[in-house]
């Protein structure tokens, strides 16, 4: 449980917009769905697929390193990763395995096969988009456990678009579909609490100081 009284203490060091803007955001987060990258190589790409996460609400992403392990390009992602949790996993059984546990219908992406047109997708039911090498694109460990196949309609000669590109236009068309609907896809208020403690932590660079303060005068 969150120490609302700390928590409030330790935001009055924060300028009245820095705090508006964090609960403001949060009022945006979901967890309904999330996304998970399955050993991209190409580092900018899993770095640019936080920063779409960030902008359309994703709270948490699901990072596949089996193959290729890589630190986040902090300068794609613009800070993203400060403010979207990143969830490493060594192996995609897993990762698999934890989302399932969570209560996610796995959600591959893929242009070929029986996939489902985007437009489709029932969001009904909370999803893991999962998004694949860029090549090779995703495994078939994931294929065969995926309780849906979707694709982006295409119309031109080229087959595939960049992963970065496929999450942003994915989760851009399922978030505001999901804001139209009756579902409860927000955080939880125990979840925003929590959220505001992270968020107001990295913003103050003393805060361990001023935590300790706290501690001291109660």
């Amino acid at each position: 449980m969150i120490d609302i009284k700390l928590l409030e203490y330790l935001e009055s060091f924060l300028t009245p917009r820095r705090q508006g803007l964090n609960k403001k955001v949060l009022e945006q987060r979901t967890n309904h769905f999330t996304v998970a990258v399955e050993d991209v190589y190409q580092l900018h790409n899993t770095s640019a697929v936080i920063r779409s996460c960030d902008v359309f609400g994703i709270q948490n992403v699901h990072v596949i390193e089996e193959i290729n392990a890589k630190r986040i390009d902090r300068e794609i992602a613009m800070g993203a990763q400060k403010w979207v949790d990143v969830n490493r996993y060594s192996t995609t059984k897993e990762c698999l395995t934890t989302l399932q546990n969570k209560g996610y219908q796995i959600v591959a992406t893929t242009p070929h096969d029986d996939s489902k047109v985007l437009q489709g997708f029932n969001i009904d039911k909370p999803a893991a988009f999962f998004f694949g090498r860029e090549q090779q694109g995703l495994s078939d460990q994931v294929l065969e456990m995926a309780d849906a196949r979707l694709h982006i309609p295409m119309v031109g000669f080229t087959e595939s678009l960049n992963i970065s590109v496929s999450a942003a236009i994915i989760l851009q068309h399922v978030t505001s579909t999901l804001k139209e609907t009756s579902i409860n896809w927000q955080l939880s208020e125990e979840e925003k609490l929590e959220k505001r403690m992270e968020w107001a932590k990295k913003v103050i660079k003393s805060h361990e100081q001023i935590i300790a303060r706290y501690h001291e005068n109660e």
